[in-house]
């Protein structure tokens, strides 16, 4: 359904193949961590909707307020990277939260930590996978950019709740879930990693060679 012109372009490709594993890292962490607050520390579905305030505020602040002139001064690929060691960061910390835990000292710092990673990598992802597009190829590359993030979306969220599930198994306490939610954060962790992988291996800057001069 779409011209074969754009899949030749190594950025657009390598921008779609980041956002599939890191938007799947990224709404399992949304749905594992509700699940997490709800379950496990007993929060009511107002309550836990608000422990995601901090996340939401900063990916709001850095990708509005500063992401465009860091991506003038460093770049949408080094931003790129620099968020999404931030997400995986967060992801990792997750992975050592126990059963019973306070979330100011041991949710926090990763939901604020996941908000600023957020920040910084979507608005670079964006750049690069739209990077190159002509007035003919825009909207199909746009449409293809969206398609990915649902796709991605949707296949973290079911890997991730089906780990997490196999995990605990019948189990209903609060160690037997938190057990599986682990499981869940640890992949999540393995797919971030994934996708700075990714980005590094097929975002790469591009060196040009400097021109020569008739004197040369």
């Amino acid at each position: 359904l779409r011209p074969p012109r754009g899949l030749a372009s190594r950025t657009v490709v390598g921008a779609n193949l980041v956002q599939l594993l890191i938007i799947g890292a990224a709404l399992g962490f949304q749905v594992i961590t509700t699940l997490y607050l709800q379950r496990v520390l007993r929060f009511g579905p107002a309550a836990a909707g608000l422990g995601f305030a901090p996340t939401a505020l900063a990916i709001a602040v850095v990708s509005l307020g500063l992401s465009a002139r860091l991506t003038a001064r460093f770049g949408a690929r080094r931003l790129l990277l620099a968020g999404l060691a931030l997400i995986t960061a967060a992801l990792a910390l997750l992975t050592a939260v126990p059963a019973h835990s306070s979330y100011v000292t041991r949710l926090l710092p990763a939901f604020a930590l996941f908000g600023i990673g957020g920040g910084l990598a979507l608005p670079a992802v964006t750049t690069l996978g739209m990077s190159g597009a002509t007035e003919e190829d825009a909207g199909i590359l746009s449409g293809v950019f969206n398609t990915v993030q649902q796709v991605g979306g949707a296949l973290g969220i079911a890997a991730l709740t089906a780990l997490a599930a196999a995990r605990t198994g019948s189990g209903t306490s609060a160690q037997a879930l938190t057990a599986g939610y682990h499981l869940a954060w640890v992949t999540g962790t393995a797919i971030g990693a994934a996708s700075i992988v990714t980005c590094a291996l097929l975002l790469r800057e591009r060196h040009t060679a400097p021109a020569v001069t008739a004197q040369d």
